[in-house]
């Protein structure tokens, strides 16, 4: 369950999902589960030609001259088994304790 505390800590902090079908999704990571089942606020998806059903109309905004892109999600639930990647910030992740505590699960075989 080394993987399950690394995201536990990432909660608020924005992450790049990338899914088996190629929806890359960046957002803010609000919770996580033993499943790996993500939930994501403020999303923002890469590729949007390839998947505009994710994407919203384009409106005209009063208070700005320009043309503004609506995401049609604004949130989501994804399930931990259809992940590929998940993309982390470096600032986020503590590689020498993640080392450590990865060797110590690894030198104690009872656990599993």
């Amino acid at each position: 369950m080394l993987i399950f505390s690394v995201f536990k800590t990432l909660t608020d902090q924005e992450v790049t999902v990338e899914l088996k079908n190629d929806l890359s999704i960046t957002g803010v990571l609000k919770s996580v589960d033993q499943f790996l089942n993500i939930r994501l606020d403020a999303i923002k998806v890469h590729d949007e030609a390839r998947h505009p059903h994710m994407v919203g109309p384009v409106i005209f905004c009063e208070t700005r001259s320009d043309l503004v892109e609506q995401m049609a999600v604004k949130n989501c639930f994804i399930r931990g088994s259809v992940v590929r990647y998940v993309q982390l910030p470096a600032s986020g992740v503590d590689t020498q304790l993640l080392e450590d505590a990865t060797r110590k699960e690894a030198a104690n075989p009872a656990k599993r």
